[in-house]
């Protein structure tokens, strides 16, 4: 079987590729190497796969791919390539996550419709329900994106849904809920908090703490996609998400009794675009898809420091 991954270089398409390996699986990925973050991160994320038999990767933007002959023996679509991050979504930067997060969603939707692919998952976000008391949220709840990038993930999401519907598309839409881990995005909270702690630094926080969220770790993420992969049911919609939710400030109590000397945190103002609480109803997920997340957030971030800690010797220098 063939699996086409799309944004295999980055944080969750390295570790879902190396696990379709793991199930012997021939995987095809491809990624455009954008530099919204610095590429030797993702040149890194690749450094096992590239070792292993069945992996080939393409470097090219979806947007000028020839996907109609990329698709023609594919069985399994994952389409995980996408500009990420809400606060670099507003003003200009828009055009980016247009052409990222929907010109190439349906370009692939279209190219996938007729070459009886077995199952197209696309992987979209906690950020199309937007703000909400509702809690937990589940896939019925009302979809009203608060940020540009939340507009534009819904955005995908109801394209590859609209192949569902006129096409039959074999659709499945993945909303994931924060993830952590090892190879998260140096833009990404974790990530930044954990670095500045190592380096000690003060640690920027947006907001008064307070915020709570449902951090959902890498391995329970890349394990939802391929239970979706097998799934024979009719639901096209799940919520992927940590089972838990917790207050941004018990976060960095837990990373500060992981490093050395703690951290030293600084509030901000609140950033646009950013909501206050997330909180996944997997029930669904659960029930259909057999999903159950197995990761802590306390083991999740020990693991994530200690990637972080070798990550930056061996790929930064510093």
């Amino acid at each position: 079987m063939k699996t086409l991954v799309t944004g295999a270089a980055g944080f969750v398409g390295s570790h879902l590729s190396e696990l379709l390996l793991a199930k012997g699986l021939e995987v095809i990925g491809v990624d455009s190497f954008c530099a919204n973050y610095d590429v030797r991160f993702k040149r890194g994320n690749l450094e096992a796969l590239e070792k292993q038999r069945g992996f080939s990767l393409i470097e090219r933007d979806l947007n000028e791919l020839d996907l109609d002959d990329l698709l023609k023996e594919v069985d399994y679509v994952f389409h995980l390539a996408a500009r990420a991050g809400v606060r670099d979504s507003w003003n200009t930067l828009f055009d980016g996550y247009v052409d990222a997060n929907i010109r190439a969603t349906q370009r692939l939707c279209e190219a996938a419709r007729d070459k009886g692919v077995k199952r197209f998952v696309y992987a979209s976000s906690s950020s199309v329900y937007g703000e909400t008391q509702q809690l937990p949220m589940s896939e019925s709840h009302p979809t009203r994106p608060v940020s540009p990038y939340g507009v534009t993930k819904l955005s995908g999401e109801a394209l590859c849904l609209l192949y569902r519907i006129n096409y039959g598309l074999p659709v499945i839409a993945l909303r994931f809920f924060t993830v952590f881990g090892p190879r998260q995005r140096p833009d990404m909270a974790f990530h930044r908090f954990i670095r500045a702690g190592l380096d000690e630094q003060p640690v920027a926080v947006f907001g008064n703490g307070t915020q709570t969220r449902d951090f959902t770790f890498v391995a329970d993420i890349v394990e939802a996609c391929s239970l979706a992969m097998d799934y024979g049911g009719e639901s096209s919609v799940f919520n992927v998400g940590g089972g838990t939710r917790i207050a941004l400030n018990t976060a960095l109590d837990i990373i500060s009794g992981i490093l050395p000397k703690g951290l030293d945190v600084r509030y901000e103002d609140h950033a646009k675009g950013d909501v206050t609480h997330t909180y996944a109803d997997i029930s669904l997920a659960r029930e259909e898809l057999g999903y159950e997340p197995k990761t802590t957030v306390e083991e999740g971030l020990a693991l994530e420091a200690e990637w972080l800690r070798a990550a930056y010797k061996r790929l930064v220098g510093d």
